[in-house]
């Protein structure tokens, strides 16, 4: 079931990207045409800063292909970092799959943990800006019952 809702989203996002494109200047005038055209301007605006895949580590007698990863890019929007990303359970072993982000700014140090029993995308993260002191965007990613399983090491994406 969540496959198919996966394939379903995948297809309505590739759909309304593509309708961003192909909108004439007329139509980009129009309320729902705009917005598309906007976004599918501002993304390819910006050059695109891929990071990884991070990996969880080896646990349970799994092999390379049953760990969960995590890959992605970042771009820099007017000042704003922003980090995109998808984190992948290859195995679908029912196992949960966690991310971490750790970021750094003038407030301290900041982490943040997500998990899925399958995929997660993660769409425009983030905000930080140079001027509050951002300097530092960590991803590690782990795999297990508990949020500190079979984890893999810190992976610097920024």
């Amino acid at each position: 079931m969540s496959k198919i809702r996966t394939l379903l989203v995948g297809t309505a996002l590739a759909g309304s990207l593509a309708a961003g494109l192909t909108a004439t200047p007329a139509q980009a005038a129009t309320g729902a045409a705009q917005g598309s055209a906007i976004s599918a301007q501002g993304a390819q605006g910006f050059t695109k800063h891929f990071f990884g895949p991070y990996y969880s580590r080896f646990g349970g007698g799994e092999s390379f292909g049953g760990r969960s990863s995590f890959k992605g890019y970042w771009y820099n929007d007017h000042g704003r970092y922003w980090f995109f990303g998808d984190l992948t359970d290859r195995d679908h072993d029912r196992e949960y799959s966690y991310v971490w982000f750790k970021w750094h700014d003038n407030s301290g140090s900041h982490v943040k943990v997500y998990k899925t029993f399958g995929g997660l995308h993660f769409d425009r993260f983030g905000g930080f800006r140079k001027s509050n002191g951002f300097d530092d965007f960590k991803i590690r990613v782990c795999e297990g019952d508990g949020k500190f399983d079979d984890c893999g090491s810190w992976g610097d994406a920024f």
